[in-house]
């Protein structure tokens, strides 16, 4: 970009950042679960009509995806930003709190929304300066479901094919406004298991006529702690039981027990290892006290791997737009996933993390809030890599 095009940039950014904070606040309170985000898409369909984007007929139900045309035909980008919330009772105390009980924006998609529907509004004032055209995405159904993958599957980066798609991501810890990552895999595959033990129930007081399932269970529990042992120390593997639940009286010992957890790896070698691991421990223990076990396991999310180049390229924008401690290379991935996963399966693409500050509530968390002052960097590192990548050389 040159200087005259950065000057316009962060002018615009500037001009709009008190209108798009609002807009940030306004998506905080009023949150909407995975796919039923029917609010957020109309909300996000109107301020888009204030741009010239086309709008395109939805690909699922809740999702928005529209295209931004510069002044002639050329490369075209993708840029993508999650639009759910999570079943979670906010705790912040913040006047934009939820109105919703039970659902809150926990994991910053009201500020990745935001920061997009910003991303739109500056990007259409620059439509004069550049070649091709942007795609902007606002998925519905990040959180548990995945819905990236059926979003993608329906065809919603087709015709035309984005030369490269980039992605942000809210990060607690991490110094306010400043943006990380790394290339190849960022973050992990997530599966999730249940497992099912059927036992044969009794009076408490008579343990040696049961086939107790909470005792079998505490013993599966156990051993799939050790799981990730069998993976070499070189390599990441978690191996997590997040429910335990059996029994409904504290007399009597119940005839099932369930146990439910989640899986987490970067190797696909792993990946297909241990939930193979997991059903043979559970079935061998219950098979040695006499019980029985179903097994039931689910992967909806696969390796999210950032390609080098947009890597590369978005630590380009980084430090000439915002200064080059605003970049900071990250070393290691997270065990956290993510959907955006099978974007960047078929297109060239990254996902960055953009700074909370170093003492915001965790993501998942009750008191997280979005850190407003981190809008006005996430709007010009989206527009800076779409302009960026439009003026790339070649296909």
């Amino acid at each position: 970009m040159d200087a005259a095009i950065t000057a316009r940039l962060k002018k615009l950014v500037d001009g709009i950042l008190p209108e798009v904070i609002a807009i940030r606040r306004r998506l905080h309170r009023n949150p909407e679960l995975a796919c039923q985000e029917r609010q957020t898409a109309a909300f996000v369909r109107r301020t888009l009509a204030t741009t010239r984007a086309r709008v395109l007929p939805p690909f699922l139900e809740t999702d928005v995806v529209a295209i931004l045309k510069g002044r002639k035909p050329g490369r075209h980008v993708a840029l993508r930003a999650d639009i759910d919330a999570l079943p979670l009772e906010e705790k912040t105390g913040v006047p934009h709190a939820s109105v919703n009980p039970g659902r809150m924006h926990a994991c910053g998609h009201d500020g990745h929304t935001a920061i997009l529907l910003g991303t739109a509004r500056v990007l259409d004032r620059l439509r004069g300066d550049f070649d091709g055209s942007v795609r902007l995405v606002f998925q519905p159904g990040e959180e548990v479901v995945a819905a990236g993958k059926d979003l993608v599957a329906r065809g919603a980066l087709r015709k035309p094919k984005p030369d490269m798609i980039f992605a942000l991501h809210a990060w607690s810890g991490l110094r306010e406004g400043r943006i990380m990552a790394m290339s190849g895999p960022v973050l992990a595959a997530a599966g999730f298991f249940k497992l099912v033990i059927q036992g044969k129930g009794a009076h408490g007081s008579r343990p040696d006529a049961a086939i107790d399932p909470i005792l079998a269970g505490a013993r599966i529990v156990e051993a799939l702690a050790a799981l990730p042992r069998e993976v070499s120390a070189l390599e990441s593997a978690v191996v997590s039981v997040c429910r335990f639940a059996g029994g409904a009286n504290a007399n009597i010992i119940p005839d099932t027990a369930e146990i439910e957890g989640t899986v987490r790896y970067l190797e696909p070698r792993i990946g297909r290892k241990l939930p193979r691991r997991i059903r043979e421990t559970a079935r061998g223990i219950c098979a040695a006290m006499g019980a029985s076990c179903r097994f039931e396991y689910r992967e909806p999310y696969i390796p999210t791997v950032n390609a080098a180049a947009a890597v590369d390229l978005g630590r380009r924008v980084t430090r000439q737009l915002l200064g080059r401690a605003s970049w900071r290379d990250e070393r290691r991935p997270s065990m956290g996933g993510e959907d955006f996963s099978y974007y960047l399966r078929e297109h060239p693409g990254a996902m960055f993390w953009l700074g909370m500050g170093e003492k915001s509530p965790g993501l998942h968390n009750p008191h997280f809030d979005f850190n407003d002052r981190a809008i006005r960097n996430g709007i010009l590192f989206m527009a800076g890599c779409a302009l960026e990548a439009l003026a790339a050389r070649g296909t």
